[in-house]
């Protein structure tokens, strides 16, 4: 591996506040942050700490977002 490609690599972080705002269009109007949160298995305050881009979501969380929106962990990560 070139050193560029490493620099590129090792640059890479997440943008937490777009990943929130993709965790809040999966959410979507018809859920409260609590009937969500107990649909994941997580407290409706950890629900909004990662709508607030305060937290990053855990593998297990991911999975099942993305069990529930059918969208790729992917797209939830990235938007891609």
């Amino acid at each position: 591996m070139t050193s560029t490609r490493q620099e590129k690599i090792s640059d890479l972080k997440p943008n937490l506040k777009a990943m929130a705002r993709r965790i809040r269009e999966i959410r979507g109007f018809d859920l409260t942050q609590g009937q969500f949160a107990k649909i994941l298995g997580i407290s409706q305050a950890q629900l909004s700490k990662y709508e607030k881009a305060q937290s990053v979501p855990t593998v297990e969380l991911l999975i099942k977002l993305k069990a529930f929106s059918k969208k790729s962990i992917d797209w939830i990560l990235t938007g891609e």
